[in-house]
Order: structure tokens, then C-alpha cells, then sequence
């Protein structure tokens, strides 16, 4: 798979976070079932390791 540019990846990596807190947030004021909760939690931790497999996140070595 090709490396996504490391804006893109940034992007993905913030929309994971998001996902996940907002079914953390959801599921304590109200009562989710559990197949709601883990795709919920299964989305944002795919999105966060996709970002992070094939974003482009490289340091500059002097």
C-alpha cells in the first residue's frame, strides 16, 4: 500500500481520538449496547493504527 502524505495522516489520527472519546462520552449518559460500544471503540483504533502504519512520519536527521 502507498504511504498517505503525513496532513492526511494527521487528519485520520485526530478523527480516531475523536471517535473514541465521543463513544466514551456517549455510552456514559446513555445506555449502549455492546456491539454499539466495541465498533465504536474498534473504528476509532483502526483509524489510529492505519494513521500510524502508513502515515508519513519522518524526522530530519542532521
Amino acid at each position: 500500500m502507498k504511504k498517505i502524505k503525513k496532513r492526511r495522516a494527521l487528519i485520520l489520527l485526530s478523527i480516531g481520538m475523536l471517535v473514541i472519546a465521543t463513544s466514551q462520552i456517549l455510552s456514559h449518559f446513555f445506555e449502549l449496547p455492546d456491539f454499539a460500544k466495541g465498533s465504536f471503540i474498534g473504528i476509532g483504533i483502526g483509524l489510529l493504527l492505519t494513521s500510524l502504519i502508513f502515515g508519513n512520519f519522518k524526522t530530519v536527521r542532521n
